[in-house]
């Protein structure tokens, strides 16, 4: 991989492919809700960012066959269902084919491999509202566009994997959203929080105190790629304070600080960069909400791992 990181187009530009990758991955995430055993905040319905793309953890085999994952192959631009016995099904991503065709498809593959199961195939967290094996609606895929945003949601996967290794209190992995298509972690204090709505998934996925620090495309609230934080809950004392570096702001709309890609790029050292704002927004959060002071502390490597 080149030290370079490359630009990313905004939102409006690759929108179409965007918008049938980010269905696509909900069709994975579907699959994970359906099949993996429930974790608190959510934890089972997350995806991961692999050397391929996006993908499942193992999930059980409704069949009780062994275990199954399903890809999203951003290399070969394939969909994949491969079981843990070594069986394998591919449904090709082309620059034109709708989501619900793949999403048929990619079902009844799963289906054959593993066993019988039911979806709820309603997107999530969208402006879009039919039914993914219905949708006809979203079928741009340019390659080219896919490429480019894997390469930069790797280097951003590698930066919150950075930031959150010396954590010394519980931690979520570099976790690939598909609800709102971006990639996190989570960095928990211990202590139990009352959730902002009566949402289902507000009500179970903030439920605790945390800090979450993570990375999306673009959407079309926010139009440029950028690293973001939050703090939940957020007291008087946490919006709009200065952070490190200085291209760092808050941005009031979001309720988040917000770091941009583009502000990385031109720097000599853009990685350095991302994970500054990471750890500055980190102890900023901690010393707002009044975490233990050694939490803050381990995410700087102090004290530092066993050797």
């Amino acid at each position: 991989m080149s030290s370079t990181w490359a630009p990313l187009p905004r939102y409006e530009s690759w929108r179409a492919t965007c918008d049938t990758l980010h269905a696509h991955t909900q069709v994975l995430g579907k699959l994970a809700v359906a099949l993996a055993p429930p974790e608190p905040q959510l934890q089972h319905a997350a995806l991961r960012l692999t050397a391929r793309g996006w993908e499942t953890r193992p999930l059980p085999a409704p069949d009780g066959s062994g275990a199954f994952v399903a890809a999203l192959d951003l290399h070969a631009h394939e969909a994949v269902v491969e079981h843990s016995d070594g069986r394998a099904r591919r449904v090709a991503l082309t620059p034109d084919r709708p989501v619900g065709d793949v999403t048929r498809e990619l079902l009844v593959a799963a289906r054959d491999l593993a066993g019988p199961f039911e979806i709820d195939p309603t997107p999530q967290e969208v402006s879009w509202s039919v039914p993914l094996d219905e949708d006809q609606e979203h079928a741009r895929y340019d390659a080219d566009q896919v490429v480019s945003y894997f390469a930069a949601a790797t280097r951003a996967a590698l930066v919150l994997a950075a930031f959150r290794a010396p954590y010394r209190g519980r931690s979520t992995p570099v976790n690939a959203w598909w609800g709102s298509f971006d990639l996190a972690v989570s960095l928990f204090s211990g202590v139990p929080a009352d959730p902002p709505s009566n949402d289902f998934i507000v009500r179970n996925s903030m439920d605790a105190q945390e800090v979450a620090v993570g990375w999306w495309p673009g959407d079309a609230r926010y139009g440029r790629a950028a690293f973001y934080a939050y703090a939940h809950p957020a007291p008087e004392g946490f919006a709009g304070m200065p952070l490190s570096p200085a291209a760092a702001r808050w941005d009031a709309a979001l309720g988040e600080y917000v770091l941009d890609w583009d502000d990385l790029r031109s720097a000599p050292d853009p990685r350095a960069l991302a994970l500054e704002f990471a750890r500055s927004a980190f102890r900023h959060a901690c010393a707002v909400c009044e975490w233990d002071p050694a939490l803050p502390a381990s995410a700087e490597g102090r004290p530092p791992p066993v050797s």
